[in-house]
């Protein structure tokens, strides 16, 4: 059984969307959410999330045991989200075995060429397409 790990924060509206999608596609993977907050942590939780947490030490235990990760590409970035992802989060996420699907997200300072365009939900698609492949 794969392992996937969706990581959020803020109110978790992104990680809400890529588990209610991994959900609906179905498939031999359990889906655990964490959260940088508990609000990020409840809305995953709700979509359906086969196992829930919250916080850092919560990321970088999880990091360890996924085989892929999901989240906005923040969880990769130290002080991202607001100061919520913190420097060992990104190391966690950066360092892990695991396949890292960062869905591409200009927030917070994090500004990334091309996506003038693209809807949020279209990118949260392809990232649980991607996720479903590996």
């Amino acid at each position: 059984m794969k392992k996937i790990l969706v990581i959020d924060g803020q109110g978790g509206g992104i990680g809400r969307q890529v588990v209610t999608l991994l959900k609906e596609k179905g498939g031999d993977f359990e889906v655990t959410a964490v959260g940088t907050n508990t609000i990020a942590t409840t809305s995953m939780l709700r979509a359906g999330a086969d196992n829930a947490a919250t916080g850092e030490n919560a990321v970088i235990v999880g990091c360890r045991a996924a085989d892929v990760i999901i989240g906005p590409v923040g969880i990769a970035i130290a002080d991202s989200l607001f100061g919520e992802v913190t420097p060992s989060m990104a190391v966690a996420v950066g360092q892990s075995r695991a396949a890292r699907v960062l869905i591409p997200v200009n927030h917070c300072g994090n500004l990334i060429a091309g996506l003038d365009d693209i809807s949020i939900g279209r990118l949260v698609e392809s990232a649980v397409d991607m996720a479903a492949e590996i």
